[in-house]
């Protein structure tokens, strides 16, 4: 699988030591996006699944009040727009304006024996739905498969060492010589091309008869 951003790729390509093969040798292999849960915005996540891209970015867990039952121990149905609590309260959302809603369970509270496994607060519990609930639930539904779990940590990792070989330098990846978009971007492209050419050098790689070699 690829992996973006595009030079990053490549260096995790140069680190495994492939290269040598043209695009024409081999079919293009499917796309795929690697990220942690800072990238994992539903505005992105919905972006690359429109634009066909494998998605392999973290959404944010659900939250939950220190030792509490967390958001995932409550059924949400949003064809019914509803959320069932643990003891089997069922409540209506209740939408907002910016859309999604809130699930309040504040008159169950008060009489409730699981109470103090789910909520401190006077006001009992309250279950705030996303405007994009649906997309977090099927992240996170696919985030536990095992699959999506290996392939996360067989590559993530590889990326993230990449940003740490880029930012070992003060004026690297981690602050720009330059400015403008447009010359920030040729700049690092300059810098990973430099870590590349190092890499190459370390493995003893080498270009005869028209072909890279070790």
């Amino acid at each position: 699988m690829r992996c973006v951003p595009t030079c990053l790729r490549r260096l995790s390509e140069t680190e495994s030591g492939s290269g040598g093969e043209s695009a024409t040798e081999k079919p293009a292999e499917p796309l795929s996006v690697y990220g942690d849960g800072a990238y994992g915005t539903t505005e992105l996540v919905q972006k690359l699944e429109q634009a066909g891209i494998e998605v392999q970015v973290k959404v944010p867990p659900p939250s939950a009040p220190a030792g509490k039952f967390g958001k995932d121990a409550f059924a949400v149905d949003l064809d019914k727009k509803t959320v069932r609590c643990p003891a089997g309260v069922l409540v209506v959302i209740q939408p907002s304006a910016a859309g999604g809603g809130i699930a309040s369970f504040r008159k169950s509270c008060d009489s409730c024996a699981q109470r103090s496994q789910c909520t401190d607060g006077k006001r009992g519990r309250h279950i705030r739905i996303h405007k994009d609930e649906a997309t977090l639930i099927r992240r996170r539904t696919q985030q536990q498969s095992a699959d999506w779990k290996a392939a996360y940590r067989a590559t993530r990792p590889k990326v993230e060492r990449k940003f740490g070989h880029l930012m070992q330098r003060r004026h690297g990846g981690r602050r720009a010589r330059v400015r403008g978009p447009l010359r920030v971007g040729q700049d690092f492209a300059l810098l990973c091309a430099a870590y590349n050419l190092a890499r190459l050098a370390r493995l003893g790689v080498r270009h005869q008869n028209g072909a890279w070699r070790r």
